[in-house]
């Protein structure tokens, strides 16, 4: 069972505030924050990475510069999560994958061991089932999607992420537990600092 992991990091980080740093370029252990989502996604089991840019992609794409990863530009970045979701599942080695790891560039919590335990789950599964990391019975991210909810993907529109797909697809869900890193998001200037980080540009 092969897994191909999308991160998601074309957003405006709108709750960052208007003059503020973007959240993805903000420093956690000296490095931006996008880069070491995809640093943990390359370090995990996973036969390719693909890195969804948009807003300020120049700085992003900069950040991830000499990594192993695929950067797929979403023009659309601005119509909201859906589209993301899109552009990272069109991409060719992708579609080609028994699974699709979707994961959050803003959740520095997570680590390779985390998406592994996920792949694992979707291995032992036989790739029949969705996988979704979780903490004390509340649901959270990383999320494996199956190859056959593809064309739900495809067909998403607006601010939404996969949520809709995983309660209404009829296949099984596993939760992983991951501990407090499935909840973990920075999404404001206070959140990145309280997780360690160090805001920048």
């Amino acid at each position: 069972m092969t897994v191909a992991a999308v991160i998601l990091a074309a957003g405006k980080a709108s709750r960052m505030g208007e003059a503020c740093a973007h959240k993805l370029l903000a420093e956690f252990d000296g490095k931006p924050l996008v880069r070491r989502a995809a640093e943990t996604a390359l370090a995990a089991d996973a036969v390719y990475v693909a890195v969804v840019t948009g807003h300020r992609r120049g700085e992003i794409e900069a950040a991830l510069s000499g990594l192993g990863v695929t950067t797929v530009e979403n023009p659309d970045y601005a119509s909201g999560m859906a589209s993301s979701l899109i552009s990272g599942f069109s991409a060719a080695s992708v579609r080609d994958a028994d699974g699709v790891l979707v994961m959050l560039a803003d959740m520095p919590g997570v680590t390779a061991a985390d998406l592994n335990a996920l792949i694992s789950a979707f291995r032992a599964a036989s790739g029949r089932a969705i996988v979704r990391a979780g903490s004390r019975g509340k649901h959270g991210n990383p999320v494996i999607l199956p190859r056959s909810l593809g064309d739900a993907v495809m067909r998403l529109e607006g601010d939404v992420g996969a949520r809709h797909i995983i309660e209404t697809s009829g296949l099984p869900v596993i939760d992983v537990d991951i501990g407090d890193a499935a909840h973990l998001d920075v999404d404001t200037p206070e959140a990145v600092l309280a997780a360690g980080g160090l805001l920048r540009g």
